[in-house]
């Protein structure tokens, strides 16, 4: 999936579907002999009266509407420091100190800024001046710090604006503009009463082109998209682009049932797969930011996936219907209500949980300390808990506990590894590392008391790789001193350094066998 904005870096997956086939287009006030035979009209209007028609209220032009709603609707600009690495041909040879200060991170260069440049859309909820957009929109996808943002009117009129409060986990911000007189502004409607096929249309500033009116229909409602605790999107057809990303999608009353924030798309236009954040995710976020309130998420503290069909048969359930519970967070909730690794999830405060309406979904629209029934299936037998929902961390907590030991090394996407001491590290063993936490070790399969730390990555042409090191081990002590952090490591490295000693000697844990010592030289 690819964020819907104009200049920063994501990521963009591609779906094409092939139909073959005939169409028949059935619209109320066609006329039937213009579309079939003569003879073919009672049949025609048969099966208008089958589907229902269209429904009340479709517009021969969407002019009224844009009229009254485009006023309120902005383009964004944010300028930005972004860092960037400055590589250093000379980098490992006697010459690099000549280039000014090293990255103690062991990247060859030292780190430098630039200014960047994105684009978005928002739009004014109060005639005082708040407005709404995309989290992603002020912050670059988290490439940067925003040095200036600034508001555009579609008569042109400028407007600095200023950060409110902004939201990772649901892609939402908050901004505020002040000005001499009441601004326009628009208001949340109900995206619980969006159905599949009714017609909406989106308000952006696709591509910095300016304001710029969409129209299309709801394709899907409850639509999954793999984004985070809020995955539950309205996916539409109304051509979405970068520079739309914050922007409004309205329904046929005017009122904002959703955000546009995201596509599917291989080359980064619209093919017809638009996303938005419904209303009723969206309003009480806002409401909240405005507030200066920070934003709580239930949380339960296992890790769970999906049901495949082979599970679901194994275990004689119904296809796409429950989660499977592989881990449970010694301390956390879901372990003190009693629920346990192979547990399978099926309904949550009364609600199914299925592909489109997930467990994280459920419980992180939950509010914190709320006691909730939990269905599930264990061992073959039905049962209910009582979970007393607890405060789910932030997203930069949750991902320093997140840590797939299947994942390549060479897969192009960043390791992952604690800040400064990790860089040592790295520079002089080769690899990195991040502290190993509970949440670390039940992923890893290892005792939640076990101290040390993981290896997160390994330069392949390092004496750690060629020693056998690889991602997912376990280091528990260097020369007989334990490891507790990163910063552990490091000390014994630079211990090595100043006794002149040219190699660590390492004791290793790799899931499945016994710990071993390696000696692992210097770089």
């Amino acid at each position: 999936m690819q964020k819907a904005l104009g200049n920063t870096k994501s990521l963009t997956l591609a779906k094409t579907f092939l139909l073959g086939g005939a169409a028949i287009s059935l619209f109320a006030g066609l006329s039937a002999g213009a579309q079939v035979a003569q003879n073919d009209e009672s049949r025609l209007q048969s099966l208008q009266v089958q589907a229902g028609g269209p429904r009340p209220g479709a517009p021969a032009s969407f002019a009224d509407l844009t009229a009254a709603l485009q006023p309120a609707v902005v383009n964004i600009s944010i300028r930005q420091k972004v860092k960037v690495e400055s590589q250093n041909p000379f980098a490992g040879t006697p010459f690099e100190g000549l280039f000014g200060q090293q990255d103690p991170s062991g990247s060859g260069g030292s780190p430098q800024t630039r200014e960047a440049q994105s684009l978005g859309s928002g739009f004014l909820i109060s005639a005082d001046g708040y407005l709404v957009t995309n989290n992603h929109v002020v912050t670059g996808d988290g490439q940067g710090q925003a040095e200036s943002i600034t508001v555009t009117f579609p008569d042109g009129t400028e407007y600095p604006a200023k950060v409110i409060g902004k939201d990772t986990a649901s892609d939402l911000a908050v901004l505020k503009i002040t000005g001499p007189k009441p601004f326009p502004f628009v208001k949340f409607g109900d995206s619980r009463a969006a159905r599949v096929g009714d017609w909406v249309i989106a308000i952006g500033n696709p591509f910095g082109l300016g304001g710029t009116v969409t129209a299309g229909i709801v394709s899907a409602v409850h639509r999954a998209t793999g984004s985070g605790a809020y995955d539950s999107a309205i996916q539409t057809d109304a051509a979405i682009n970068r520079g739309n990303s914050g922007g409004p999608m309205f329904d046929m009353k005017g009122q904002v049932i959703g955000i546009n924030n995201a596509i599917f798309s291989p080359n980064g236009g619209s093919i017809g797969i638009g996303f938005a954040i419904p209303s009723e995710t969206a309003a009480p976020i806002v409401e909240r930011l405005m507030k200066g309130q920070s934003i709580e998420r239930g949380y339960l503290g296992v890790r769970i996936q999906p049901i495949s069909d082979d599970i679901a048969d194994s275990l004689g359930l119904a296809h796409h219907r429950g989660e499977f519970v592989q881990a449970v967070e010694p301390g956390k909730a879901g372990a003190k209500a009693g629920m346990q690794p192979g547990d399978v999830v099926v309904k949550v405060g009364g609600r199914e949980v299925t592909p489109d309406q997930t467990l994280s979904y459920l419980v992180a629209n939950t509010a914190p300390g709320t006691a909730l029934p939990i269905e599930l299936i264990r061992s073959g037998q039905r049962m209910t808990l009582t979970v007393t929902v607890g405060k789910r961390p932030s997203e930069e907590e949750l991902a320093k506990q997140g840590f797939d030991p299947d994942q390549k090394d060479d897969d192009g996407s960043a390791m992952p590894k604690d800040d400064t001491s990790s860089g040592i590290v790295e520079k002089a063993l080769g690899f990195s590392v991040l502290t190993l936490t509970p949440q670390i070790a039940l992923q890893l399969g290892v005792a939640d008391d076990l101290h040390g730390v993981v290896v997160s990555g390994v330069d392949p042409s390092s004496d750690a790789a060629a020693k056998g090191l690889k991602r997912a081990d376990i280091v528990l002590s260097a020369n007989y001193h334990k490891v507790l952090s990163a910063a552990d490591l490091g000390r014994e490295i630079r211990a090595a350094q100043t006794s002149g000693r040219p190699a660590v000697l390492l004791q290793v844990l790799r899931r499945g066998q016994p710990a071993t010592y390696v000696g692992v030289r210097l770089k």
